[in-house]
């Protein structure tokens, strides 16, 4: 062993122990890492930030965009409202939503997916009177194997296709993954249908931050426009548009005249109705109506040179110069550049109309206005901001066009006419100019620490091929596969894979893990299609601890579980995914 071998094996070991120390941010491991590597000399000056040049990072960053622009859209949710009521059973619900996030999970970043799911699962789970904690694990667990279905589904799979672009000088297509990953997608939601069951049924799980604070129903106010699909409809239809969540209060037509409705009550265009519900439950009704929330259009049209529109919740505070004013009186509009949307009063109802409602302390409202003033003018207003929750309440955009983008980028990437990392970045750029996001949306869904991450790991990974370290590793592996029959050799690096997920980040597994891989089928005299895959599936595939995959542990706060819940579920799909994923890769990719 060399010298320069002896450093690469000292740093990967110490950045293994600091993962598993958990005490520093996985992004500042790595960059710790990168840093020894350069300051020992392994990597060469001239290759120490490579890795932030490497397309997989601008997929991941835009497929995270897009996704976002999919979530906010509402499009998912509106189309699984109506199976999850067909749906009566926990394995039903669970199978369903399971499936949703497996499957589409192959077309946008798991991670991205298993956020758009979330909040549906938690909010079936609540209906249902369970335990989040026997929806959540399926659906991350489905998300990791859906992942494995296409090139752009997961890291793993970007990343073993860069490693086999050096070694066959080829990288993967976008669907070559599809052949093991989907047949092995379908089992999974099989078995995590009915699986669920091994999980605690009892846990409660800590609220997000968006729900650590009580806030009753805000009042809002709504134009039924030309065009709404409630002209006609009923009260009591407008209110099943969010499953009885949603009231309306009041209705005011005929110059004014305010009107308490009963449920028959028939909508007309042009009434304004007046609106009880949460804010994120109010933008969802909008959208699904087509309905204008009273004030919203002249804020975002009064200056069209400012771009960004958005809206935050704040609460009143003893010092505000709103107390005893009204909107109207104060004319938020034209000197705080602030539209007024809705109002919460803990213990009152509000009679009046917004514009004529005198702020009292304590009252919770939806302010909306330009992202680059809207901070400054709530410490003008004396007005304390809560939680953020990205609400999209006045801002108005195409539900489809978010799924069209992306169904025209992967069309694009499908007959190669453009490199996977073009068109899914033209598709982000698209999202932004076409509005479906504002930048300040846009920049939010990139989940920097894990490009960062990347960034810092591919040339440490690469360090272990420049050193030939991993050809040690490859060595000692050889000498087990050697006396093994091919699907075994492959399933031994599946499994290996498997088991580095953990203690290494899924993404840092496959960079160890691919070069040995290659070396491995080297030696034995394969070829490394077989050994590459099993690699990805394996590293893509970490059902045992919350720490091996950010979607393992984004779901262990709200789910309510412990380290130890993971094997409950995790070790008969760990064995399910080895052995049918060994023969899967084994028949479909010759060695």
């Amino acid at each position: 062993m060399t010298l320069n071998q002896a450093e690469a094996f000292a740093i990967v070991l110490g950045m293994l122990g600091l993962f598993a120390w958990d005490r520093l941010r996985y992004d500042v491991v790595s960059a710790i890492a990168l840093s020894v590597a350069a300051l020992t000399g392994i990597i060469p000056t001239e290759k120490v930030f490579q890795g932030f040049a490497n397309p997989v990072l601008i997929i991941i960053a835009s497929v995270l965009v897009i996704g976002r622009a999919i979530t906010i859209s509402g499009i998912v949710e509106a189309a699984m409202r109506p199976l999850l009521h067909a749906a009566r059973t926990t394995s039903a619900q669970v199978g369903l939503l399971t499936a949703c996030v497996t499957f589409l999970s192959a077309f946008m970043k798991n991670v991205g997916t298993l956020g758009i799911f979330m909040p549906i699962a938690i909010q079936t789970a609540r209906r249902s009177e369970r335990s989040p904690s026997c929806y959540l694990m399926p659906l991350a667990f489905g998300s990791l194997v859906g992942g494995t279905m296409t090139l752009i589904g997961t890291s793993p799979n970007l990343l073993i296709s860069a490693v086999r672009q050096d070694v066959e000088g080829k990288p993967f297509g976008m669907f070559d993954f599809a052949p093991v990953g989907l047949p092995l997608s379908i089992i999974a939601v099989a078995f995590l249908a009915f699986g669920w069951r091994l999980l605690p049924k009892d846990r409660r799980g800590t609220p997000a931050p968006d729900q650590r604070f009580e806030v009753d129903s805000y009042i809002s106010e709504a134009h039924i426009s030309a065009g709404s699909s409630l002209i006609g409809k009923t009260v009591g239809d407008l209110e099943q548009l969010s499953d009885g969540e949603i009231s309306v209060t009041a209705i005011i037509r005929e110059r004014g005249r305010r009107s308490i409705p009963t449920a028959h009550w028939v909508l007309f265009e042009g009434d304004l109705v007046v609106l009880r519900a949460d804010p994120v439950i109010l933008h969802d009704v909008i959208a699904k109506g087509g309905l204008t929330l009273a004030g919203a259009e002249e804020i975002a049209s009064a200056e069209p040179k400012k771009e960004e529109v958005e809206t935050v919740e704040a609460v009143v505070t003893a010092e505000s110069q709103l107390i005893g004013q009204t909107p109207a009186s104060l004319d938020l509009r034209q000197r705080f550049e602030v539209n007024l949307l809705a109002i919460s009063r803990s213990g009152e109802k509000i009679r009046t109309r917004l514009h004529r409602t005198a702020l009292r302390v304590g009252d919770v409202i939806a302010l909306q206005g330009y992202s680059d003033t809207l901070s400054e003018t709530l410490t003008r207003l004396g007005c304390l901001p809560l939680a953020e929750r990205n609400l999209a309440l006045g801002i108005k955009r195409p539900q489809p066009l978010a799924i069209v983008i992306l169904l025209i980028a992967m069309l694009l990437v499908a007959f190669r006419v453009l490199p996977v990392e073009v068109a899914f970045f033209v598709s982000a750029v698209a999202v932004i100019l076409l509005r479906l996001l504002t930048l300040k949306e846009a920049y939010d869904a990139i989940d920097w620490p894990i490009l960062v991450m990347l960034g810092c790991l591919i040339p440490v990974g690469g360090a272990l091929k420049e050193t030939g370290a991993d050809a040690l590793i490859a060595g000692a592996l050889t000498l087990v596969a050697a006396h093994l029959p091919g699907f075994l050799a492959v399933g031994l690096v599946l499994v290996t894979s498997m088991l580095a997920a953990p203690f290494l980040h899924h993404a840092a597994a496959v960079l160890v893990m691919g070069p040995v891989a290659a070396a491995i089928a080297a030696s034995l005299g394969y070829q490394p299609d077989a050994f590459l895959m099993a690699v990805a599936l394996g590293a893509s595939c970490d059902f045992l601890t919350p720490i091996g995959h950010q979607n393992n542990a984004l779901v262990m706060g709200p789910g309510g579980y412990r380290f130890g819940d993971y094997w409950r579920l995790g070790l008969p799909l760990s064995c399910l995914v080895a052995a049918l994923g060994t023969a899967l890769i084994v028949r479909i990719w010759s060695l």
